[in-house]
């Protein structure tokens, strides 16, 4: 069918936006294409723009989705503050938040459970001996990170364990991150034993940071990631990971945004976390117990 024409005659374009900070990344990749999925089984089309982790071009992307009179739009957001997207709050738009939330503004989410997931993984390497744990941190003042490093902080303390802020480190989500600081804890903090990188990305950079210093994992060090990146399971030492349910979430932002499109109720606030689950692979090496 003439997809103009049948828009004409319904009042709608039949589309949805989706905005997602960068197409390389696995995780923002499964996002989308189960967003695509659902999508499509509505009828409808998703017109897909890629923010580069910007703020100002994620504000250029709705823009231009709103151009293009999309009838909502789903947003894995970038930014420490949610300022920019204010004016949607009981806006004529719906628009569902995936993955990061702004807990001061009242915008539909879904997201995984960044607390227990980041805990639960500590409390692992705790298991096994470990007391020297570092993290390596994402963007700060960010809600994945924010929840992820409490989670690490909390596993601590209920271990009756110090925390010590010297070794969390980081300042992005990012590849280059994750080796920089890695190669940077490797020389001032020799007796670390394990690293919680808080994504897929980080744990990407902390594996080439200890292959160049010639640091075994888990020999050396042992390594959990928070995401289950596809090559997790086929590295030379497979690797423990706390995984996040991107399909279901992508799943639960569609029906979100669908039951707004076709509700005439105004836009509900809250969200929904959805749990982790931590793998254990090979990547995590038990020690000697260590009294506290």
């Amino acid at each position: 069918p003439n997809q103009l024409a049948r828009s004409l005659r319904l009042r709608k374009t039949l589309t949805i936006g989706l905005v997602i900070p960068d197409f390389s990344n696995p995780f923002f990749a499964s996002i989308a294409q189960q967003v695509a999925i659902g999508t499509h089984k509505h009828g409808y089309s998703v017109i897909v723009c890629d923010s580069e982790d910007s703020v100002d071009l994620e504000m250029k992307s709705l823009g231009i989705l709103q151009s293009r009179s999309v009838e909502g739009v789903i947003l894995c957001p970038v930014g420490k503050s949610g300022e920019h997207l204010k004016d949607f709050v009981n806006g004529q738009l719906p628009i569902i938040l995936v993955d990061r939330f702004y807990p001061e503004l009242p915008l539909p989410y879904v997201s995984s459970d960044n607390f227990a997931g980041a805990k639960r993984a500590t409390e692992l390497l705790i298991s096994n001996g470990h007391r020297r744990l570092a993290c390596l941190q994402g963007l700060r003042h960010t809600s994945p990170n924010e929840f992820r490093v409490r989670g690490y902080k909390e596993a601590l303390t209920s271990n009756h364990l110090p925390v010590d802020e010297g070794l969390i480190v980081g300042d992005s989500f990012t590849e280059q991150s994750g080796y920089i600081e890695t190669k940077l804890l490797l020389k001032t903090s020799p007796d670390v034993t394990a690293i919680l990188a808080l994504s897929n990305l980080n744990a990407l950079g902390a594996i080439r940071a200890l292959t160049e210093e010639e640091r075994k994992i888990p020999d050396d060090v042992s390594l959990i990631s928070f995401d289950d990146p596809p090559y997790a399971p086929y590295l030379s030492t497979p690797m423990t990971t706390v995984s996040q349910a991107f399909s279901e979430m992508g799943e639960v932002a569609v029906k979100l945004l669908f039951d707004q499109i076709q509700s005439s109720r105004p836009q509900s606030a809250g969200g929904i976390l959805l749990p982790t689950t931590l793998i254990a692979r090979e990547s995590v090496k038990r020690l000697e117990r260590i009294s506290n």
